[in-house]
């Protein structure tokens, strides 16, 4: 099973790692009907019926009516694979959009809408990382386990930096409100999983009104 420690074991994320084109002929050999994404497909199907724990390179190969060395034209370990599989299911979380730029509003205009204002934002943003670590269970140790640096991971951390800029925060108070979203959202990991929404919510609440607190002492400053 794949832990956040693994310290017997020095890897290079699959992000990181160009692999070199194979050779015309050696490409005619490879399976057909076998590519890169179907096998991805495949290990976030295994792994949601049947957990990290019994997930292997052998398993896998049975559920897609291959030999295990099939899919080794296609990935270099098991390791790549759960990188891979890990930011496919990170591609499934709706990410808030940026809002559209303000005009200048008159005088008479009312506060920022809740669901264009950052607390609205981010409460999109962690109830929907919620869902997908229900809907995923074995997403939370693979991201501790991994530099989650995949095109999706790094989608999620554009949108969540943008939520960041909206709360007005600069210098310490930004960085220690980065810390506190980023512990709640992956420091919960499985907790944040098993926790009755209420009581996620109100946990959510209490974060949003902390870095809304932040942000007034900063204006009264």
């Amino acid at each position: 099973m794949v832990t956040a420690a693994d310290p017997e074991e020095t890897r290079t994320s699959v992000w990181l790692t160009a692999r070199p084109a194979a050779p015309a002929r050696r490409r005619s050999e490879a399976p057909s009907g076998l590519d890169r994404e179907r096998i991805t497909a495949a290990t976030v199907r295994l792994l949601d019926a049947e957990g990290l724990g019994r997930f292997s390179m052998r398993r896998l190969a049975a559920e897609l009516g291959v030999t295990a060395m099939s899919l080794y034209w296609y990935v270099d370990t098991k390791h790549d694979l759960l990188e891979l599989a890990l930011d496919r299911a990170l591609g499934e979380l709706a990410l808030p959009a940026a809002p559209e730029p303000k005009p200048e509003a008159p005088p008479e205009a009312g506060p920022e809408s809740e669901p264009a204002a950052w607390p609205g934002r981010l409460r999109v943003l962690a109830c929907g990382y919620r869902k997908l670590l229900v809907a995923h269970p074995w997403v939370a140790p693979l991201t501790a386990a991994y530099p989650n640096i995949g095109p999706h991971a790094r989608a999620f951390d554009a949108a969540l930096q943008r939520l960041l800029d909206a709360t007005g925060l600069v210098d310490t108070r930004r960085t220690g409100a980065h810390l506190a979203v980023s512990y709640f959202l992956y420091g919960c990991g499985g907790a944040a999983r098993r926790l009755p929404e209420g009581d996620f919510r109100l946990a959510l609440d209490v974060l949003i009104a902390g870095i809304a607190a932040k942000n007034d002492r900063g204006a009264r400053a």
